[in-house]
């Protein structure tokens, strides 16, 4: 088993999950605003060192995506963000894109930016702590999208980004998303994140990227938010299921699946059924922003010094999740 096998492993196994905090400052400014809180690096720092340093780390959390500021924070009990996450026999990740920008010559797509000085950056962050990382493209369905150029593109920038992960020694999640947004059928989310996913790893090994080293972040397979031809939830999983054993090779360890505009429950339900139908050997878990915070969030903003409240209410939701990852959730656990 090499190192980076291990760490993927080590992430995702019994039924551990991620937990993505690596929002940018912008994004965890609407997050704070939506809830009437001011977005300073204190209060960013606040919430965040709640949710790390609560009872569920240990036992449901087994990687947290960070971002450049949050990385680089020194907590309350004068530990660095890094070491209370390791602290809790969990492994801190950044996230290390720049963005999603226009795509050249494909005005209505993105690619996502973030190659150059990237061995620089990864260096420091392996200093810091992080031993994964994560890189994001974004793909959106039309008649027209995405396009072979912004499916290439993004293919080929999640492929030199992972190969100067893996030579700094860390896992990089690979993550392809096909995005919720617009009215298209949950069958054209099958058929164009399957072509996504192939391309992807195409480009991977093109690049002698260590298969056994990575883990996928890939969105579910769902109808667009806008569409009327909503599917059932064991529909998703089967879905899903097909979609990934037929585009994923067998050497990937795990497939750490993103909320993507799904809500807490909805995320953790499709979750559960997939892992009660998963007949592959992937391990099949959780890479969660706002499905494993929102809650918590809320709670917390009502009084900020309500610490034991907030991480109560995140406790839960990891909890939730992890049974999921395990096809051990029903809904009666909720209550």
């Amino acid at each position: 088993m090499s190192e980076l096998n291990s760490i993927a492993l080590k992430i995702l196994s019994k039924g551990k999950g991620i937990l993505a905090a690596d929002e940018s400052n912008a994004t965890m400014t609407k997050r704070l605003e939506s809830v009437n809180i001011l977005s300073t690096p204190e209060n960013r720092l606040s919430f965040r060192q709640a949710l790390f340093s609560s009872s569920s780390m240990s036992n449901c959390i087994g990687g947290v995506i960070l971002y450049d500021e949050t990385i680089k924070q020194k907590t309350s009990i004068n530990k660095n963000i890094p070491e209370l996450i390791q602290s809790v026999n969990s492994v801190p990740g950044i996230k290390v894109d720049t963005g999603a920008k226009i795509l050249a010559n494909s005005p209505n797509e993105k690619i996502t930016e973030g190659l150059d000085g990237l061995r620089d950056r990864l260096k420091e962050y392996y200093k810091l702590g992080a031993r994964f990382t994560k890189w994001r493209g974004v793909y959106n369905i039309t008649k027209e999208h995405p396009s072979k150029l912004a499916i290439y593109s993004n293919s080929h920038a999640l492929a030199r980004y992972s190969a100067l992960v893996q030579e700094c020694n860390m896992v990089p999640i690979v993550e392809p998303e096909v995005l919720m947004d617009g009215n298209h059928s949950a069958q054209d989310c099958f058929t164009k994140t399957s072509e996504v996913i192939k391309r992807c790893f195409e480009e991977l090994i093109s690049h002698k990227i260590d298969l056994t080293g990575v883990i996928l972040k890939p969105n579910m397979i769902l109808a667009g938010a806008d569409s009327n031809k909503k599917i059932h939830s064991k529909e998703v999983a089967k879905l899903t299921l097909k979609c990934l054993k037929d585009s994923v090779p067998i050497e990937v360890p795990g497939i750490a699946f993103l909320s993507g505009g799904q809500s807490e429950i909805e995320a953790t339900e499709n979750l559960n059924l997939i892992n009660k139908e998963n007949n592959t050997d992937f391990i099949m878990s959780y890479s969660y922003g706002r499905a494993l915070q929102q809650s918590a969030l809320k709670h917390w903003s009502k009084n900020l010094d309500d610490i034991e409240g907030t991480q109560k209410v995140f406790n839960h939701r990891a909890k939730m999740n992890t049974f999921a990852a395990q096809g051990k959730w029903s809904k009666e656990l909720e209550n």
